[in-house]
């Protein structure tokens, strides 16, 4: 068996197939490593299992990083039009779901295969089943920097890409194993959390597990940042795409806020039905518009005191109470669910030692990093793996001219 490639890539994701394709179709003998058993778990996973394998609108504004230029260079560079241009090459039919989100028809398995095929065209080696002992530089020699040992056998390469992902969805076999990397060549870590991620309740609001199940389309908003979709309801806290969206920029201890009926004023609303059904009670109005099982808890709880009154009754305060909660409801997260469920990781290698143009370590020759395991964190909506896509396109570039 020969013991040295060229290039080595750390991880069999989206990022690492894709780069391993890339560099092996430019002729250079490529091997990849990973501790599963097949290749591409987390992509298997995504959207549902149908993979939200890019967005028809990608742009820098849509990623958070410490250094929010990073992004610009590797996505101007292979875009999403690039992506989906492979995509239609391959015939894998595709749709497209709310707010540019690119969906397989069939299955994740699709991009999966896609991504196989490529590197089984560039003929690169996968070996499955790795456990990373150890990375040590090996010094003066251009063409032997690495020594990768793995299960007890020791692999050299010249170019070594960590392609390992955060640490989002253990159980895919996620570790901080990156990160370790990255420290160990004196690379600094933003320190990392779960993101796009569902929120648990406070004990207090555990009463609201009582609505598990419904949903409803919301703005909610922290800060300056604010979204706009569906809110779920479950046994532990609050999930689905908006709130997902707004834990990206969701600091512990804050408070979020939720319109409830982002389409419509409440107080517009009452004011003109006082006018026609003045006998009518609040909750019955309010039944008209929001789950009739959400006013009933609200009442109980007398979180909404006023839902018994007749609508004539209502006073101007009660009118600034009824809008304060339908369209400025303060929800302040325990915390949120962690890694266990989270679709990314928020933080990770610090990008300000990495090159924006090539991905490699700016103090170590022949160290790149792609993907995840970066201090770049996109959007729900297929954004991350358009920037597995990108970063690992540029990474390959530069290999393949060096």
């Amino acid at each position: 068996m020969n013991n040295h490639h060229q290039t080595i890539i750390i991880g069999a994701g989206a990022a690492g197939l894709f780069c391993a394709s890339l560099i092996g179709k430019c002729g250079q003998n490529v091997m990849i490593l990973d501790s599963g058993k097949k290749i591409g778990r987390k992509i298997l996973m995504s959207g549902g299992g149908f993979c939200n394998f890019t967005n028809l609108d990608i742009h820098p504004s849509h990623y958070l990083s410490q250094n929010p230029h990073f992004v610009k260079s590797a996505l101007a560079r292979f875009t999403q039009w690039d992506f989906i241009a492979l995509v239609v090459e391959r015939g894998i039919a595709y749709h497209e779901k709310a707010d540019g989100q690119l969906f397989c028809d069939n299955s994740a398995q699709d991009i999966v295969d896609l991504l196989e095929d490529r590197c089984k065209k560039a003929k690169v080696n996968i070996q499955l089943r790795q456990q990373i002992d150890s990375v040590e530089p090996i010094e003066n020699d251009p063409n032997v920097r690495f020594n990768v040992r793995a299960n007890g056998i020791d692999w050299t390469c010249q170019n070594l890409v960590i392609a390992t992902g955060g640490l989002s969805m253990p159980a895919l076999g996620a570790s901080p194993f990156g990160y370790k990397i990255a420290e160990q060549f004196r690379i600094s870590i933003i320190p990392p959390r779960a993101s796009l991620v569902p929120f648990t309740y406070l004990e207090n609001d555990k009463i609201f597990t009582a609505l598990s199940g419904i949903s409803l389309d919301v703005n909610v908003s922290v800060g300056n940042q604010a979204f706009r979709g569906d809110m779920l309801f479950t046994h532990r806290g609050l999930s689905g795409p908006a709130i997902l969206q707004i834990s990206n920029y969701w600091q512990p201890n804050a408070s979020i806020r939720i319109d409830l009926l982002p389409n419509q004023s409440i107080v517009d609303f009452i004011t003109e039905l006082k006018a026609t059904s003045p006998n009518m009670l609040l909750k019955t109005a309010l039944s008209q518009l929001l789950p009739k099982r959400l006013i009933d808890l609200w009442i109980e709880y007398q979180r909404l005191a006023i839902g018994n009154k007749a609508l004539a009754q209502l006073s101007k305060v009660d009118f600034n109470v009824l809008s304060e909660l339908i369209h400025q409801w303060q929800f302040q997260p325990n915390g949120t669910e962690g890694y266990r469920t989270a679709e990314v990781t928020l933080g990770g290698v610090d990008t300000q030692f990495i090159s924006s143009k090539t991905m490699q370590a700016n103090h170590v020759q022949g160290l790149y990093f792609i993907g995840e395991v970066l201090d770049v964190t996109g959007w729900l909506g297929g954004y991350n793996f358009q920037w597995a896509w990108s970063s690992a396109y540029a990474c390959a570039c530069a290999i393949a001219e060096s």
